[in-house]
């Protein structure tokens, strides 16, 4: 469904400051597949997303959806295929718009813009159908300024919104890490729920390695820009954290033992 092949990426190439971000990625996305992603700070997670949604332009490599390259396709081009939720919920939404005004951007992604009303009567009724899915009670506050809400419900918002028209992957990044335990547990949650229900091609970074083994049915390490471990079902469910610590360490050169085991 989505393939890279041999996917480079440099920052500030050719200067003194250059960085390879991504070092010929291969990856071959199957339709359904729900893959965590994991790595340390500065592996290539995010910019792995941010090269998928055309965010980044790659050096090298190409980049196939569904039998058509979209390596050089512009963000906006990519926007109609590709749902995303980013870490910082005040990302995904426009603070200043209603709960009603956001969503009706999210529905009408993709499709050519008119002057007509930005809000019809009936998006408010298919609005108030999907936003009572997350059960937050927001159905009956569509008019109310997203500013207000707080991050848990924004970000629950963001999800259905990059989800709307239906999306033919879903990028999530570390969507539940500036929430705090119990509302990312709400939110992760429901992300489970709706990419099940719908069965969403969905790439989810992580660095709770316990999320990464527990959710979907495939797992890609990242480090220094390449993929050094990619297992899925009996192979993934039978991972343990020390396991993925031991993978980690291994790559660096490193021995790796139970007192170096991280919390996640």
């Amino acid at each position: 469904m989505l393939t890279l092949k041999d996917v480079t990426l440099h920052f500030h190439k050719g200067s003194v400051n250059e960085v390879r971000a991504l070092n010929r990625i291969s990856l071959d996305i199957k339709d359904g597949d729900f893959i965590t992603v994991i790595g340390s700070n500065g592996a290539g997670k995010s910019t792995l997303l941010n090269t998928l949604a055309g965010t980044f332009k790659p050096d090298g490599g190409s980049i196939t959806l569904k039998g058509d390259d979209i390596t050089r396709w512009p963000e906006y081009k990519r926007a109609r295929h590709m749902g995303r939720v980013f870490q910082d919920p005040l990302l995904g939404t426009c603070a200043s718009l209603t709960i009603a005004q956001n969503l009706a951007l999210a529905r009408r992604r993709g499709s050519t813009r008119s002057l007509r009303m930005g809000v019809t009567q009936d998006d408010r009724n298919f609005f108030r159908s999907e936003v009572h899915k997350i059960g937050l009670g927001l159905e009956s506050r569509l008019d109310d300024r997203i500013g207000l809400l707080s991050g848990g419900q924004r970000q629950a918002l963001t999800l259905l919104m990059a989800i709307m028209v239906r999306p033919d992957i879903l990028l999530l990044d570390e969507h539940t890490a500036a929430l705090d335990p119990k509302t990312a547990n709400s939110v992760l949650l429901l992300t489970e729920h709706l990419v099940s229900e719908m069965n969403l091609t969905t790439l989810m970074v992580t660095h709770n390695m316990n999320q990464a083994i527990k959710l979907g049915n495939r797992l890609i390490m990242l480090h220094q820009g390449e993929i050094i471990m990619d297992v899925s079902g009996e192979a993934k469910s039978s991972l343990s954290v020390n396991d993925l610590l031991a993978q980690f360490y291994a790559v660096k050169g490193e021995e790796f033992s139970s007192d170096r085991m991280l919390l996640t």
